[in-house]
């Protein structure tokens, strides 16, 4: 949910721990990759192109928040949908798309389209994030902008909530009041969208499964690859589901099937991921000794945060001026479900919690929020329009407090109550205020077409039994979890790059006996 960011913390707090991914931002395309054999067919996204009521547009690379070295080489422009396509004569959005050319001088002739995660990532911007994944090693590479991000035109981004979650650092987690802020904020970027004419209620998964269609037709591909990542596992399962022309293979990877999403399910992958993380380390002998039995630990400190936070003052990059944190026990279940990440430096981080000390954890909670590059990124309209329409619609509020019950039985109720990483997400959608989607929005998607579904031992944000759950209604599916592995296991995973090589050269048979390799992390061993 890589992510699950905005007001997803995933967003910020991957952001950050996320091994500070290389740097993403537009320039303009050349006009066409110089490896390919002269006389061939015109390059994709060299010339316009129309698919019924959407149009392909070649021009100069979308913007992005950073460089993106890997869109130097792109061929670059716009796709042009309906907002609404219930109301096809309304106005029309502009979505930003941006073709890598493959690496090999003979590159095959089905491309992969990157579907970002969120919701509310901009796949544009992570355009070296899939290069470095290997996938445009044999093939091009496709991103466009989901309806409402970045790169796309209206950019539905809220400044206003990014500046809340900065502030946020500051507040109680859970409390009441920081409930109100943060629906407050919610509801001032409502406002400020709806002054724009934004039509609210077009921007959820069934337009964006619509938009890929499209694209693909508007390109002229007869047939491509889809790789998602998180959200756009949910994404891919939706366009999979509703539109199956044309796609040769699927890949997702952090997996959220349409059918469970909710704050509920959020519960079972933080003890997923949390419990592979302590497991490893107890299965360390030197982890293991320093710090014995460190299960215990984090739950003891989630309880007794809550009744008695801890502020602190940490010095961040991007400001001058020492900050305030607090760390309650919702603060400490949110930081561990992103720290994964670096769990190498998890056992110490807690331990120095529990000793008094809580300068690297308030650190890591409180960087990405604060980063400028935080402010104005995520695509919140798109975010809240899945939110609020598919999946809070469909879940009730004992939902969640049950699912944490569940996973963590001893949990306080005030943490039990707000989803990690989803805090206060009713509030939000009351004030969101759209319709919900047709029931069949969280239909299980039920498809013959080869599928990849890569799970990661170590994710707390999408755990591993999400993908064996989305792989039982996928009879050519390949179900793997790569062991020690965080959210988004081809971002930091050799293995998982390269199983997911020899699925898109042969999707009926990929190689995945790597993963048998994989050893956990070597844990930081702090002084006694």
């Amino acid at each position: 949910m890589t992510g699950l960011p905005g007001r997803l913390a995933a967003a910020t707090a991957a952001a950050v721990i996320l091994a500070n991914a290389p740097g993403l931002a537009g320039v303009p395309g050349t006009a066409a990759h110089a490896a390919r054999p002269l006389g061939t067919a015109a390059p994709l996204g060299t010339v316009p192109r129309t698919a019924g009521s959407a149009a392909f547009t070649p021009g100069p690379c979308p913007r992005t928040p950073e460089p993106v070295p890997a869109l130097e080489n792109a061929r670059c422009g716009t796709l042009t949908v309906p907002e609404n396509r219930a109301e096809p004569d309304g106005r029309t959005i502009t979505l930003g798309v941006a073709i890598v050319p493959a690496l090999s001088r003979t590159p095959a002739p089905d491309p992969v389209v990157w579907l970002a995660g969120g919701p509310g990532d901009d796949a544009v911007g992570e355009a070296q994030l899939a290069v470095d994944s290997g996938l445009n090693r044999d093939r091009d590479l496709i991103l466009m902008s989901q309806r409402g991000t970045y790169s796309a035109d209206p950019a539905l981004t809220c400044p206003v909530v990014d500046r809340f979650a900065a502030r946020s650092v500051g507040l109680v987690y859970d409390a009441r009041s920081t409930g109100r802020e943060h629906v407050g904020a919610t509801r001032t970027c409502r406002h400020e969208l709806a002054a724009r004419g934004v039509d609210l209620g077009a921007y959820n998964s069934t337009e964006s499964a619509a938009d890929y269609a499209d694209l693909r037709v508007a390109l002229g591909i007869p047939r491509w690859n889809v790789f998602g990542i998180s959200y756009g596992t949910y994404l891919a399962l939706v366009y999979l589901r509703e539109h199956p022309e044309g796609i040769r293979s699927v890949g997702i990877d952090g997996v959220l099937p349409p059918s469970l999403a909710g704050a509920a399910l959020t519960w079972s992958s933080a003890a997923q991921g949390f419990d592979g993380l302590f497991r490893a380390c107890a299965e360390q002998p030197a982890c293991a000794s320093r710090y014995p039995e460190l299960e215990d630990t984090f739950t003891d400190l989630v309880r007794e945060l809550e009744d008695d936070p801890v502020t602190t003052r940490v010095t961040v990059p991007s400001s001058s001026e020492p900050v305030e944190v607090v760390i309650d026990g919702g603060t400490l279940v949110n930081w561990l479900t992103s720290a994964t990440h670096v769990a190498a430096g998890v056992p110490r981080s807690l331990d120095e919690l529990a000793h008094g000390d809580p300068q690297r954890i308030a650190q890591q909670w409180a960087g990405g929020k604060l980063s400028p590059q935080a402010i104005g990124r995520i695509g919140q309209g798109l975010a809240y329009g899945v939110f609020c329409s598919e999946w809070v619609p469909y879940e009730d509020p004992s939902d969640v407090l049950r699912a944490g019950r569940r996973a963590f039985p001893s949990f306080p109720r005030s943490v039990l109550a707000q989803g990690p990483q989803l805090p206060f997400l009713r509030g939000d959608c009351h004030a969101w205020d759209i319709p919900a989607a047709p029931p069949a929005v969280r239909d299980v998607t039920r498809s013959d077409v080869p599928t990849l579904v890569l799970s990661g031992g170590f994710d707390a944000q999408t755990g591993a039994s999400n993908g064996a759950y989305a792989a039982r209604t996928l009879p050519n599916a390949t179900a793997v979890t790569v062991p020690y592995t965080a959210h988004v296991v081809v971002a930091a995973s050799p293995c998982a790059r390269s199983i997911v090589a020899s699925f898109l050269d042969t999707p009926g048979n990929p190689q995945t006996g790597c993963t048998r390799d994989v050893r956990p992390p070597q844990f930081e061993i702090g002084p006694e």
